[in-house]
């Protein structure tokens, strides 16, 4: 049970990133810096100002879209389709200015949001309640973006970007805006996932390399631009750290998506980054 609830949060980590992946070809290493930002404005609106972290959803995630449309348009766009290498290093470079920024501004300490403690009580179980609260707007967020590609026109819009952006381009459709959306709504994804992320644990400018570790791990195993993927590999990743951690040790929970990734890479050697369909 704890796996599940787990992987509801591991998915909204991990769907932003195969999106961008999916419609840029770009591989986006700032990801887990923009989750940690996230989670650092939502644990400064809480210390500052008492506010609860769903009141600050509506706040955070709004200003993370727009700032993600911004990194696209100055960062990310000049990079698109050329060598893989250059995005690459775009991105890391990127990800090293996220975190020396909130090095600078929050400093090294963690921060967290003890909101919500307790558990329910199922027979002789304990669920924890803000598990529980995780998974239900983290499914019904990755839900909502499951609907918006397949029914929405910006959505058809951005599945025909990923697929062939020449001939959705020839069809009227203004790519560099599709990007720019798509870049954006990963980024709003992140956004949630770190809001809800400091609400379980600790987070401070420096763990984000640890959230991209777990974000990739999730999209190796379903599949590199493929939406759907990324739910089964949450859920594979998921269960794997809780059962390490119940039957060995919750330190080693904390390498098993170190583990997940090298066997991945070990049996996909001649194809690791293999690209599902979005």
């Amino acid at each position: 049970m704890n796996g599940v609830l787990l992987a509801g949060l591991y998915v909204l980590m991990a769907v932003g990133l195969n999106l961008v992946f999916g419609v840029m070809r770009v591989i986006n290493f700032a990801h887990g810096e923009l989750i940690v930002l996230a989670s650092l404005m939502t644990a400064s609106a809480f210390t500052a100002y008492g506010t609860s972290p769903l009141l600050s959803l509506l706040v955070v995630v709004p200003v993370m879209f727009l700032l993600g449309y911004g990194i696209e348009r100055l960062v990310i766009e000049p990079v698109v389709d050329t060598p893989q290498m250059v995005s690459l290093l775009t991105t890391f470079g990127l990800s090293l200015v996220l975190i020396n920024g909130g090095l600078l501004l929050w400093g090294a300490e963690e921060r967290a949001v003890p909101v919500l403690t307790g558990a329910f009580r199922i027979g002789t179980l304990a669920v924890p309640r803000v598990r529980v609260l995780t998974f239900g707007i983290a499914a019904a967020a990755t839900l909502a973006l499951y609907a918006f590609l397949r029914l929405s026109d910006w959505g058809r819009a951005v599945r025909a970007t990923a697929q062939a952006p020449t001939m959705a381009q020839t069809c009227g459709i203004d790519v560099r805006r599709v990007r720019g959306l798509a870049f954006a709504l990963a980024t709003a994804l992140a956004a949630l996932a770190g809001s809800l992320l400091v609400i379980m644990i600790p987070v401070d400018p420096q763990v984000g390399g640890l959230l991209i570790l777990k974000a990739f791990a999730v999209v190796v195993l379903g599949g590199l631009g493929n939406l759907l993927g990324a739910l089964l590999g949450a859920l594979v990743l998921a269960n794997a750290e809780v059962f390490a951690a119940y039957y060995v040790s919750p330190v080693l929970s904390e390498a098993v998506a170190f583990l997940v990734l090298l066997g991945l890479l070990l049996l996909r050697r001649h194809d690791p980054l293999a690209v599902g369909t979005a």
